[in-house]
């Protein structure tokens, strides 16, 4: 019975130990360098009004971008994201069909969703605004986005440094030639990037 439980002991301490591993949500203790958008666990949502009648969801996958990171002076932060527009899914196959063709996105035609930092600017102890250049369907229009640290830290499984981000932002799609049933379709687009970095 002792060698039965020394053994059930020894199988649950990795994952005690992933259990206590807690990332660091102080962003004065976050690593300076630069970082890569980690795909895995970086999405890209967006919300639109259906007809009034509910709020209609989907998102983006296989984001690509890059972070040079200088908690202490934010304002030398930069950071771009590559979105990938075929990736759309809105969890109804007929719909992603559409929102691939010329009528919508035309994602043959203008492939990728782009965001460029040009401006960064600290709110408070975790948050900022960052103003920037989205490239959309052709378009390129100034954006601003609410940032929110999350928290950094070593990966407990991928060994990686990570640092993760919240960025919040409303569009208009008219602005970009998406103009498709408008006003049926609502014309505000919210956005949410939940995204982690790895150095």
């Amino acid at each position: 019975m002792k060698t039965k439980l020394l053994a059930l002991a020894a199988l649950a301490l990795p994952s005690l130990a992933l259990a206590q591993s807690v990332a660091d949500a102080n962003p004065a203790d976050v690593k300076a360098g630069a970082y890569t958008v980690e795909p895995s666990h970086t999405r890209v949502l967006f919300a639109v009004s259906h007809m009034g009648f509910t709020t209609w969801y989907g998102d983006f996958t296989n984001v690509s971008g890059s972070l040079n990171l200088d908690p202490a002076k934010l304002s030398s932060t930069s950071f771009d994201i590559t979105i990938p527009a075929n990736t759309v899914s809105t969890t109804n196959t007929k719909l992603d069909g559409e929102l691939n063709s010329p009528e919508w996105f035309d994602t043959a035609k203008y492939p990728t969703i782009e965001f460029k930092s040009e401006k960064v600017v600290r709110t408070g102890k975790d948050t900022a605004l960052v103003t920037g250049e989205l490239t959309f369907h052709g378009v390129t229009k100034p954006e601003t986005l609410k940032v929110t640290f999350n928290a950094a830290g070593v990966n407990p499984l991928s060994k990686q440094y990570t640092v993760g981000f919240n960025a919040t932002g409303t569009l208009k799609r008219s602005d970009f030639n998406q103009k498709t049933y408008v006003p049926l379709i609502g014309d505000d687009v919210t956005l949410t990037i939940s995204a982690a970095f790895v150095q």
